[in-house]
């Protein structure tokens, strides 16, 4: 069985901004059938507002995402997650993808906006990982 997290606002399709989402879709899968579905809670832009940084902001020559608080916040955000093995996003930043990837979670960009239709092309081996959409 894998599981299949979606970055989502209303539960139904992919965000198109993984930091501002509110909720993570997990999908559970046994094989090629699709067992469970539950929606979680995810930490985004609305509850890191308030936190100011230490410092003025250096650039990372990396792109976007790659700083410390960066960082942090993005491990924040994989514990909501830490037992799915693949995250669907249409859009995010080179940081995110990263911090997905340093936690064994394998993170795909895509421009399939359902859910349920990504998950199927996911299972189907037709989903491509759209990396160019990173940034």
């Amino acid at each position: 069985m894998i599981k299949i997290a979606a970055v989502s606002e209303d539960g139904v399709t992919i965000s198109a901004h993984f930091g501002r989402a509110p909720l993570y879709v997990v999908v559970s899968v046994d094989g090629d059938r699709i067992i469970s579905r539950e929606t979680r809670d995810k930490l985004g832009h609305a509850q890191f507002a308030g936190e100011h940084e230490e410092g003025p902001r250096v650039p990372d020559p990396r792109g976007h995402g790659f700083d410390p608080a960066s960082q942090d916040r993005h491990t924040r955000m994989v514990a909501a997650i830490a037992d799915c093995q693949v995250l669907l996003a249409r859009g995010m930043g080179a940081g995110a993808f990263a911090s997905m990837q340093q936690a064994g979670i394998e993170p795909i960009v895509t421009d399939i906006e359902d859910i349920a239709s990504a998950v199927r092309a996911y299972l189907d081996g037709t989903l491509p990982n759209l990396v160019e959409k990173l940034h």
